[in-house]
C-alpha cells in the first residue's frame, strides 16, 4: 500500500479484550478509524453513533466518554485528518530544497496525497456542506492550517530573494492553487467521467495531470 494511503486500523481482538482501561489511546484511535468511514460514507447528518458502536463491538456510552457527542466525534475525525496531511508536509523538509524544487515537491505531494486519500477530500466536502462550522470551533485545525501557509510563505520569500520567483503573490493564493488542482481531481472524478467519458483516476491520466499541476504552479511563481 502507498505510504500516503489512509490506513484503517481495525480493532484487534486483543485490544477489545484489553479494554479501554489498558489501552485507551488504542481504543480512541480505533473509534476514529471506524467513525471516519461512517462520516465519509453517510456525512455528518446520516452517520449514526449506534452503527459506529456496533462495528466497534462497544457501546455508545464508551464513544461519548471519549468524544462527548456525535459532533465532538466528527470534529476529532476532522482534526486527525488535517493533522495527518500537515504531518506529511512537514516531513518533506522543504527548507532544505531550492525554492523551485521545493514548490514542485509540495505540489506533487499534495496531488498524490489527495489521490491516495479520497476520504480526506470527502470529509472536506462534508464540512463545506455544514459551512465549516466545526472547523471554526477547532483551534487545533486553525493552527495546523496556518502552519501550511507559513511553510509556503517561507519558500516563496527564499525564491524572491534568489530571484527565481516573481514578487506580488500571496502565499494563501499559492496554497489555494495547489489545493484546487489536487482536490478537483478527486472531488469531480464521477461527474467528469460521466459528462466527458474521461477517467481522471486512470494511471496515465493521473501522471499527466500531476505533471500539469506542477507545471501550472511553477508558471504561476517563476519569472
Amino acid at each position: 500500500m502507498n505510504e500516503l494511503s489512509a490506513v484503517v486500523r481495525r480493532p484487534t481482538r486483543a485490544r477489545k479484550a484489553a479494554g479501554w482501561t489498558q489501552d485507551p489511546d488504542g481504543v480512541r484511535r480505533d473509534i476514529l478509524d471506524v467513525a471516519r468511514e461512517e462520516f465519509v460514507e453517510n456525512g455528518l447528518s446520516g452517520a449514526r453513533v449506534d452503527d459506529i458502536a456496533a462495528r466497534m463491538s462497544t457501546s455508545k456510552r464508551m464513544i461519548y466518554y471519549y468524544f462527548g457527542d456525535k459532533e465532538g466525534l466528527y470534529r476529532a475525525v476532522l482534526e486527525e485528518a488535517y493533522a495527518r496531511i500537515r504531518t506529511f508536509e512537514r516531513s518533506l523538509d522543504l527548507a532544505a530544497l531550492p525554492p523551485c524544487e521545493a514548490i514542485a515537491t509540495l505540489t506533487g505531494f499534495t496531488f498524490d496525497y489527495h489521490a491516495d486519500n479520497p476520504d480526506f477530500v470527502r470529509l472536506v466536502m462534508v464540512e463545506n456542506i455544514h459551512h465549516a462550522r466545526h472547523l471554526e470551533t477547532s483551534r487545533k485545525i486553525t493552527e495546523l492550517n496556518l502552519s501550511a501557509i507559513e511553510m509556503i510563505g517561507s519558500v516563496y520569500v527564499r525564491g524572491i530573494d534568489e530571484g527565481v520567483f516573481r514578487d506580488g503573490l500571496d502565499p494563501i493564493d499559492i496554497h489555494l492553487t495547489i489545493s484546487a488542482l489536487s482536490f478537483y481531481n478527486v472531488s469531480n472524478q464521477a461527474s467528469i467521467r460521466q459528462v466527458f467519458g474521461y477517467d481522471m483516476a486512470a494511471p496515465e491520466a493521473r501522471v499527466r495531470r500531476r505533471l500539469s499541476a506542477i507545471d501550472t504552479v511553477l508558471r504561476m511563481l517563476c519569472r
